[in-house]
């Protein structure tokens, strides 16, 4: 007798960042379990019971079905549709709202939105049609555009050029502000207006040279209208930088850097540099990360209205906690200190996690999370006291100051993906310390899983299906203890923690030991391989362009992560050790892998290679390659095939039933 089930599946959440769903996946894991419940005769099938107008109940309108196979009400086509995503959010001069939405039923194209002066109001799009705002400096991009005034700067995805646009006049025109190298081989990220010289300061990645070893700096480029000049390099040598920000007298100017091996939350360097009256750095103090003695990963500067300069760090309590620059003796100082994260790892250039109050100069607005839950808060710097505003989102992304506002990006368990209003003319607040009951298994490669309500879960729990979303060892949100756990052991301590989250669902009854699926995107689709081929816990898996070869990655990512692998993995023994390709024999369940074939992250070898194995040794398996995707799908069509082609490869070859929807599956080799 076939076995009815709730399927549970393990996702691995790429390292991502969510750019909110994130509109950028990063090479962190999404990984989620996907399990089918353990069979009784009470939980072996579920009732689905179809409500009449009149409320009424027939015998027909009663329908028992295998879990798994329920009709939903949430089909891919509503959660392809659904799948916008947030880039930033910005005020201009009048103090009207401007957001970057991604689109997936335009292919993916990003545009800058200008929210209504109220909720009767059209929303208005800014960007025209010909153009996509999104850069993808170091691959994850963030930071495409910023607003001063009436003008907002854009990076536009098709030539990598920045552009400058009027957002007073309805029909402006974007004019190019950097040089047609030819391609797009040139990106920027991250800028800031410097409106005392009238030039715009950014952080530029420069490909000319090789894709793999780009030169990245800080430079500077007029606003003026005499035509497009070469970028002014501002600042330069090292291997990496983000958040250039400009004093309000445009005298000194803040950025981080940081260099190979690290990645920005190992060890970066908070810099400041004194600018001359040409425009020119001529002196830099390394304010925090300089001190090999002091470990430490300082974050998002930013200077007050004063000219104090605030930024956050982890040195010494292994939490990123705000502290503030005493120039007079070049010290640091502490601003607030809590076990809680206020700033999150530095995958996308532009995040945004506090704000200095101009209506209320001691108060800093911020958002943090503690014990997975984010909160927004207000600290008072002069009397060292947090206080918790009383908002509806559990989780809590960039958050924007606007005239008595703030404008905060967030979600909850009930609510999707948001923008909310705070008005901060009647505070409503409470100072306390937030406590929370935390049963957690921990996750995620520098990144990290949150409760949110999400449409692509609610897909599969919609039909029956158990989806259980892990943080295993090395996500954020924890400290940095937590999130080094992984160091030198990816492959290890996230498939130990994703097989004893499924083994405790087993032995506590809720789910049926021999219908446990896993998928995963990216470092989630490498949890996912490394998972079915050194355990026996799934029974079947889904890989969203993840890893198989972490040699031939090392080999062929982007500079951003081609150093990322030492510190996780190790030597030359463990990248072979722990690489699934190497251990094709020890696969013995059916796999389906999805591809993006413009993916230059994880690039389309490493999804052919594990294919073309697992085929040979005559296991079940397909592969989905898309083109004109990259790391991670943005086309409504794509999201939605996917979706569809892992649920019915489940259904088919470990559940054993038919699912509601009516779906065409692909053919698996060695299977169909």
């Amino acid at each position: 007798m076939a076995l009815s089930a709730i399927a549970a599946a393990v996702t691995t959440t790429s390292r991502r960042p969510i750019l909110s769903p994130s509109l950028s996946s990063s090479l962190t894991t999404t990984l989620s379990l996907l399990f089918i419940r353990k069979h009784s005769p009470h939980h072996s099938r579920k009732l689905i019971t179809t409500m009449a107008a009149s409320s009424t109940l027939t015998p027909e309108q009663k329908i028992t079905a295998p879990y798994g196979s329920w009709s939903s009400p949430i089909t891919s086509d509503v959660v392809s549709g659904a799948s916008k995503g947030l880039g930033g959010t910005a005020v201009d001069s009048h103090g009207r709202l401007f957001w970057l939405e991604s689109r997936p039923s335009e292919s993916g194209r990003l545009v800058i939105v200008k929210g209504g002066n109220d909720e009767n109001e059209e929303t208005i799009d800014v960007t025209p049609k010909e153009f996509s705002v999104r850069t993808v400096a170091q691959e994850y991009g963030g930071g495409a555009f910023s607003i001063s005034g009436g003008t907002v700067v854009f990076s536009n995805y098709k030539d990598q050029t920045l552009y400058k646009q009027s957002l007073d006049s309805k029909d402006s025109a974007p004019v190019p502000l950097t040089p047609d190298y030819g391609g797009p081989l040139v990106s920027y990220a991250d800028g800031v207006y410097d409106t005392s010289l009238n030039r715009y300061i950014t952080v530029r990645e420069d490909r000319r040279g090789s894709s793999l070893d780009a030169i990245t700096s800080i430079v500077s480029i007029e606003l003026g209208d005499n035509g497009v000049k070469e970028p002014k390099v501002l600042v330069s040598g090292n291997d990496f930088y983000a958040f250039p920000r400009l004093d309000p007298e445009g005298k000194r100017l803040a950025w981080i850097e940081w260099s190979h091996p690290n990645m920005p939350w190992d060890r970066s360097e908070l810099w400041v540099g004194y600018i001359s009256d040409t425009g020119d750095v001529y002196k830099r103090v390394c304010v925090a990360g300089g001190d090999s003695a002091i470990i430490e990963s300082p974050t998002e500067p930013k200077w007050s209205d004063e000219g104090e300069l605030f930024f956050v760090t982890d040195r010494k309590t292994g939490f990123w906690n705000l502290h503030r620059w005493v120039e007079s003796d070049n010290t640091v100082a502490p601003v607030y200190s809590l076990e809680a994260e206020f700033a999150r790892p530095l995958w996308v250039f532009g995040m945004n996690s506090y704000e200095i109050l101009k209506e209320h100069k001691n108060l800093i607005a911020c958002s943090y999370r503690q014990r997975g839950r984010s909160y927004l808060g207000v600290v008072d710097k002069t009397k060292n006291t947090l206080s918790i505003l009383q908002i509806p989102f559990t989780d809590l992304m960039n958050i924007t100051s606007g005239v008595r506002c703030l404008y905060v990006e967030g979600a909850s368990g009930v609510h999707p993906l948001s923008i909310a209003k705070k008005s901060l003319e009647k505070m409503h607040m409470h100072t306390i310390t937030p406590q929370q009951i935390l049963i957690i298994n921990p996750g995620g490669p520098t990144a990290e899983t949150r409760g949110i309500l999400n449409l692509q879960v609610q897909f599969w729990t919609s039909r029956g299906w158990a989806f259980v979303d892990v943080n295993y060892g090395g996500s954020t949100g924890y400290g940095r203890e937590f999130r080094e756990r992984l160091l030198k052991r990816w492959g290890i301590v996230d498939v130990n923690d994703c097989c004893s989250c499924a083994q405790f669902l087993v032995d506590s009854g809720k789910a049926d030991a021999g219908r446990l699926c896993i998928t995963g995107g990216s470092a989630g689709g490498y949890t996912t391989l490394a998972a079915l081929a050194f355990k026996k816990t799934f029974k079947a898996g889904a890989s969203l362009y993840g890893v198989a070869d972490l040699k031939l990655l090392k080999e062929e990512t982007h500079k951003f992560e081609s150093r990322y692998m030492d510190n996780l993995v190790g030597g030359e023994k463990e990248f072979f050790e722990r690489s699934p390709i190497n251990f094709v024999d020890q696969f013995s369940c059916p796999i389906i892998l999805f591809q993006g074939l413009e993916d230059k992250v994880v690039p389309p070898d490493q999804a052919r290679k594990i294919y073309k194995a697992l085929k040979a040794k005559g296991l079940p398996v397909a592969l989905v390659e898309y083109e004109g995707e990259q790391h991670g799908f943005r086309k409504a069509e794509n999201i939605k095939f996917t979706l569809e082609q892992q649920m019915v490869f489940f259904a088919r070859l470990v559940g054993g039933f038919k699912v509601a929807d009516e779906i065409v599956p692909i053919k698996i080799d060695n299977f169909d």
